[in-house]
């Protein structure tokens, strides 16, 4: 993973700059997280879009959310396959539709509807993700080990963003989990679990132990603290992230607060993350490390 360190720190500065650049062109914060997550979908690099894992059966579904935090608009697709960039899809759901969450078979005909550009399956297989399914297959087969670490099945990708304006967004985007059961849907397409925004309080993408981030609201706890108990963005945070970790739950959430303040807490060996500061300089960071400026 080391070796391959630069590599995701260029694919992070990529879609950092994508959505400076659409709040440098006045553009606002729902489109420039939509635009920093397509940049990470469209990256096999990660565990969303293009780089999804496999199911158990060696299928591939995939889950995505966004929300707006000027009026509390969101949109939610899951268990998705065939569409290019799920995050589009999630968006026409909020635009297009008066549902928040559209599933499976019923997503994918609305998403033909309203003119989501679909890809071959050949597009999203890798075989890298193949070869995860493999061994985690092969894992079962022989059993836990005392030392497994989770964390190499999971994956997730997120964006967060105040405009001008003092706007909040959040969007998130993943395919699940390696050799997950399939219909499985995780936290990510959950709003108030992994995908949260509010002008109010705070807008927040968080990834990790889906399961335990839905039963704990987490994106919406943490609002919850800001907005009934006062409490900073970054204590906020961090109590409802050690608050996961007594419980079980591993992960972490970026998150922006009304008045622009950031925080990027987790309790795992690393968290693949990165910000953008008002003056347009970009920081990326994978383990507990000093950020790498660009």
């Amino acid at each position: 993973m080391a070796a391959r360190a630069p590599s995701y720190h260029e694919a992070l500065c990529r879609a950092l700059a994508a959505g400076r650049d659409v709040l440098a062109d006045e553009g606002n914060a729902l489109d420039a997280v939509t635009r920093a997550v397509v940049m990470l979908e469209d990256d096999p690099l990660f565990n969303a879009g293009r780089g999804s894992v496999f199911t158990a059966t060696g299928t591939q579904e995939m889950d995505a959310a966004l929300m707006d935090g000027r009026n509390l608009r969101a949109g939610a697709v899951a268990g998705i396959f065939g569409p290019r960039n799920p995050v589009l899809a999630a968006r026409a759901v909020m635009e297009h539709s008066p549902c928040v969450l559209l599933v499976g078979e019923g997503a994918l005909a609305f998403c033909r509807d309203h003119g989501i550009a679909f890809a071959e399956r050949n597009y999203f297989y890798t075989e890298e993700r193949w070869r995860a399914l493999q061994a985690e297959l092969d894992r079962r087969h022989r059993g836990p080990a005392e030392d497994e670490d989770e964390q190499r099945r999971h994956g997730t990708v997120g964006a967060v963003a105040r405009d001008r304006h003092g706007n909040l967004a959040a969007a998130t985007s993943t395919g699940g989990m390696t050799g997950k059961m399939p219909g499985r849907v995780g936290d990510s397409p959950i709003i108030g679990a992994g995908t949260y925004a509010n002008n109010a309080a705070c807008a927040i993408s968080a990834t990790g132990d889906g399961e335990m981030f839905m039963r704990c609201g987490v994106a919406f706890e943490i609002a919850a603290r800001i907005r009934h108990a006062g409490q900073l963005l970054g204590r906020a945070a961090r109590a409802v992230i050690d608050e996961l970790a007594e419980f079980g739950g591993r992960g972490g959430v970026i998150a922006l607060d009304h008045t622009g303040g950031l925080t990027l807490s987790f309790n795992t060996a690393g968290m693949y993350r990165g910000y953008v500061l008002a003056d347009g300089r970009i920081y990326t960071a994978i383990w507990n490390e000093p950020y790498q400026e660009w």
